[in-house]
Protein backbone atom coordinates (compact mmCIF):
# COMPACT_ATOMS: atom_id res chain seq x y z
CA UNK A 1 0.00 0.00 0.00
CA UNK A 2 1.57 3.33 -1.06
CA UNK A 3 2.71 5.70 1.70
CA UNK A 4 3.44 9.21 2.33
CA UNK A 5 6.76 9.41 4.75
CA UNK A 6 7.87 12.63 6.92
CA UNK A 7 9.59 11.37 10.30
CA UNK A 8 7.93 7.93 9.78
CA UNK A 9 4.48 7.35 8.00
CA UNK A 10 2.31 9.93 7.52
CA UNK A 11 -0.28 8.45 5.78
CA UNK A 12 -1.63 5.48 3.63
CA UNK A 13 -3.72 5.35 0.78
CA UNK A 14 -5.36 2.74 -1.38
CA UNK A 15 -8.01 2.63 -4.37
CA UNK A 16 -10.85 0.09 -3.96
CA UNK A 17 -14.02 -0.54 -6.17
CA UNK A 18 -16.46 2.29 -4.67
CA UNK A 19 -14.18 4.01 -2.56
CA UNK A 20 -10.44 5.65 -1.81
CA UNK A 21 -9.46 4.26 1.45
CA UNK A 22 -7.31 7.00 3.29
CA UNK A 23 -5.28 5.80 6.67
CA UNK A 24 -4.02 8.42 9.04
CA UNK A 25 -3.88 6.21 11.92
CA UNK A 26 -6.29 6.46 14.37
CA UNK A 27 -5.05 9.95 15.86
CA UNK A 28 -5.72 11.90 12.30
CA UNK A 29 -9.19 10.21 12.69
CA UNK A 30 -10.37 11.02 15.78
CA UNK A 31 -8.44 14.55 15.86
CA UNK A 32 -10.81 15.45 12.84
CA UNK A 33 -13.98 13.18 13.80
CA UNK A 34 -16.11 16.37 13.42
CA UNK A 35 -15.30 17.22 10.04
CA UNK A 36 -15.56 13.92 8.80
CA UNK A 37 -19.03 12.71 9.96
CA UNK A 38 -20.10 13.02 6.56
CA UNK A 39 -17.91 9.80 5.58
CA UNK A 40 -17.51 5.99 6.67
CA UNK A 41 -14.64 5.79 9.23
CA UNK A 42 -13.18 3.34 11.51
CA UNK A 43 -10.12 3.50 14.21
CA UNK A 44 -7.66 4.32 11.67
CA UNK A 45 -9.84 4.43 8.19
CA UNK A 46 -11.60 7.02 5.89
CA UNK A 47 -13.69 6.02 3.24
CA UNK A 48 -14.26 8.53 0.67
CA UNK A 49 -16.64 7.77 -2.12
CA UNK A 50 -15.66 7.64 -5.60
CA UNK A 51 -18.65 9.49 -6.63
CA UNK A 52 -18.22 12.23 -4.65
CA UNK A 53 -15.25 15.09 -4.73
CA UNK A 54 -12.26 14.09 -2.57
CA UNK A 55 -12.11 16.91 -0.13
CA UNK A 56 -8.48 17.68 -0.86
CA UNK A 57 -8.44 20.92 1.83
CA UNK A 58 -9.38 18.18 4.54
CA UNK A 59 -6.76 15.66 3.38
CA UNK A 60 -4.01 18.39 3.72
CA UNK A 61 -5.20 19.32 6.83
CA UNK A 62 -5.06 15.54 8.07
CA UNK A 63 -1.61 15.23 6.78
CA UNK A 64 -0.18 18.25 8.51
CA UNK A 65 -1.50 17.52 11.82
CA UNK A 66 0.23 14.05 10.97
CA UNK A 67 4.06 15.55 10.16
CA UNK A 68 3.63 17.61 13.44
CA UNK A 69 2.75 13.94 15.47
CA UNK A 70 5.57 12.59 14.07
CA UNK A 71 7.75 15.51 14.19
CA UNK A 72 6.58 15.77 18.07
CA UNK A 73 7.36 11.97 18.31
CA UNK A 74 11.15 12.70 17.01
CA UNK A 75 11.78 15.59 19.16
CA UNK A 76 11.14 13.46 22.21
CA UNK A 77 13.34 11.07 21.47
Amino acid sequence: MPAFKKNGILVYFAAFKDHIGFFPTSSGVSAFARELESYDTAKGTIWFPLDEPIPVNLIRKIVKFRAQENLDKKNKS
